[in-house]
C-alpha cells in the first residue's frame, strides 16, 4: 500500500520482504532514502538499518516502529538514522518526513562535491561579504541548501553574520515571497517567549487584552529564523519539539489547534553536541534541528576578505555620515588585518563606522581606530605599501596555520601556487 501511495507522491519505489533483502538492494542499486520498519522477518529492522548504514552512511534512513520510545528513537537517531515515526502513520507526516529525507541526501551529495571542488551552485542572492575560500564554499552550500526544504542549524562565534546567513538562505529558496521572521531567543524571558512564539488568547494572563498571533503563525508559508536556539529552557525546548515534530501548535490559553506551514532556520554561538552532553539541550530536538549544518567561519580565519569588508563598511559609513574618504592608509590596513577580531565581523563594522564618524580629512587612519586595535600586542611596523600590508597578512597566516599553506591560501582565498609566488616574490622564507 505505501509503495501506491508513494507512486502517486511522484517517487519511484522498490519493496523489500525483510531485512536481508533490504540490505542486498542497497548494496546492489543506488537509493536516496530507506524506509524501515523495526520488525522484519530473517532480519530486524536495527540490524539491517546498521548494515546499511555501514554501506552507505549518506544514504538517509527513517524508521517506523509501533515500539520505540523517545529514547530509543534518539538512541537510533545518534547510530546514524535519518528521522523515526510512530505506528499508526500518519499520512501528512510521512510524505513530510521523507521528502525532508530526500533533500537531505541531495544536500550531503552537493556537500561532497563542494569540498571536492567540483560544481558550482545557483547564483546567489545575499549580502554577505567575501571571497576567500572559506566564504566560498559556505556561499556555495547556502546556494544549495536554500533551495531545498531541510531544517538547518547555523553556527558560529558571536558577530560573524549568523543572521545573513539565515537572510540568504530565505531569500534563495521557494519561500522567498512568504515572510521571513526572526526570534531572538536570547532576549525573553520563557514565559514571554512563549507568547511571542505561539501566540496567546485574550486574557491567558495579566495584561493579554487581546488575542495576539505569535511568530510561528506570522512565519506561515514562509521562514522562521530562532537565533541563538542554544539559550533556551528544556521546558521551552519540549513546545519547540512538537511544532518541528507535528507542524501545529496552540496559543497560550487556547484550544484551538493551529496547523503551520514553516521552515525552521536555527542559529547558535554554542557547541550544541556538548551541551547535550551536559544535560542543558535535549537530544530530540538537538538531531531535529541538525539536519544540515552551515559554520559561520570566525574573520580571524578569512583575513584575506577583511579588506573587502573594510572597503564595503567604509563606503557604506561614508555616505551614512556624509563623509568623503578617498582611501585606507596602509599603516591603518595593516592594523586591521592582523588585529584578533574576537568579536568578529560585528565588532570590524563598529570600528570601521567610530574611524569615518571621528577621522580628519580623507583618508581613514589608524588614529581614528579604537584603541585594542591601535596599540596591539608586540611591536608593528608601519608598511611602506600595500604590498608590504600583503606580505604581513601572508606571514600572520602562516603563522596562525603553523606553517599549513594549504590552509593559509584556504584562509587568504588564494590557491596554493600563487600563495607560492608570491613568497618567492616577497623573498619570505618561512619555515615553522
Amino acid at each position: 500500500m505505501l509503495c501506491s501511495m508513494f507512486r502517486e507522491w511522484g517517487w519511484k519505489c522498490v519493496e523489500a520482504d525483510d531485512g536481508r533483502t533490504a540490505v542486498e538492494a542497497v548494496e546492489k542499486s543506488d537509493f536516496d532514502a530507506v524506509l524501515m520498519d523495526v520488525r522484519m522477518a530473517r532480519m530486524d529492522g536495527m540490524e539491517a538499518f546498521t548494515r546499511i548504514h555501514a554501506l552507505k552512511p549518506a544514504l538517509p534512513v527513517v524508521i517506523m516502529t509501533a515500539y520505540s520510545s523517545v529514547d530509543d528513537a534518539v538512541e537510533a537517531i545518534k547510530k546514524g538514522a535519518h528521522d523515526y515515526l510512530t505506528k499508526p502513520l500518519n499520512f501528512d507526516r510521512l510524505r513530510l518526513t521523507l521528502t525532508r529525507a530526500l533533500d537531505h541526501h541531495q544536500v550531503e551529495e552537493k556537500r561532497q562535491q563542494v569540498q571536492a571542488g567540483e560544481n558550482k551552485g545557483h547564483p546567489l542572492r545575499s549580502s554577505i561579504v567575501g571571497n576567500s575560500l572559506p566564504m566560498q564554499e559556505l556561499l556555495e552550500m547556502i546556494s544549495y541548501v536554500a533551495t531545498t526544504e531541510a531544517t538547518v542549524l547555523i553556527t558560529g562565534e558571536s558577530g560573524t553574520g549568523k543572521e545573513l546567513v539565515a537572510a540568504a538562505l530565505h531569500e534563495n529558496s521557494e519561500r522567498h515571497d512568504g515572510p521571513f521572521v526572526k526570534v531572538n531567543c536570547a532576549a525573553l524571558a520563557d514565559t514571554l517567549l512563549e507568547s511571542e512564539l505561539f501566540g496567546h488568547e485574550k486574557g491567558a494572563f495579566t495584561g493579554a487584552d487581546r488575542r495576539r498571533e505569535g511568530k510561528f503563525v506570522q512565519a506561515d508559508r514562509g521562514t522562521l529564523f530562532l537565533d541563538e536556539i542554544g539559550e533556551t529552557t528544556q521546558a521551552m525546548q519540549v513546545k519547540l519539539l512538537r511544532v518541528l515534530q507535528e507542524h501545529e501548535l496552540q496559543r497560550v490559553g487556547g484550544e484551538e489547534t493551529l496547523k503551520v506551514d514553516v521552515r525552521i532556520l536555527a542559529a547558535t554561538n554554542r557547541d550544541l553536541a556538548s551541551e547535550v552532553k551536559a544535560g542543558n539541550f535535549r537530544e530530540d530536538l538537538y538531531y531535529r534541528l541538525n539536519v544540515v549544518t552551515l559554520a559561520v567561519p570566525p574573520l580571524r580565519e578569512r583575513r584575506g576578505d577583511i579588506p573587502l569588508l573594510v572597503d564595503y563598511f567604509v563606503r557604506k559609513f561614508a555616505e551614512k555620515n556624509r563623509r568623503t574618504v578617498e582611501s585606507v592608509t596602509p599603516r591603518c590596513m595593516e592594523l586591521l588585518v592582523s588585529y584578533g577580531w574576537p568579536g568578529n565581523v560585528r565588532e570590524l563594522e563598529n570600528a570601521i563606522e567610530r574611524g569615518v564618524i571621528l577621522m580628519r580629512g580623507e583618508q581613514l587612519s589608524e588614529k581614528s581606530l579604537p584603541l585594542p586595535i591601535q596599540k596591539q600586542e608586540g611591536e608593528i611596523t608601519a608598511p611602506s605599501s600595500l604590498q608590504e600590508a600583503e606580505k604581513v597578512l601572508i606571514l600572520q597566516t602562516l603563522e596562525e596555520t603553523g606553517g599549513n599553506k594549504s590552509e593559509a591560501s584556504r584562509r587568504l582565498g588564494i590557491t596554493r601556487k600563487t600563495l607560492q609566488n608570491k613568497l618567492q616574490r616577497y623573498d619570505l622564507n618561512f619555515k615553522f
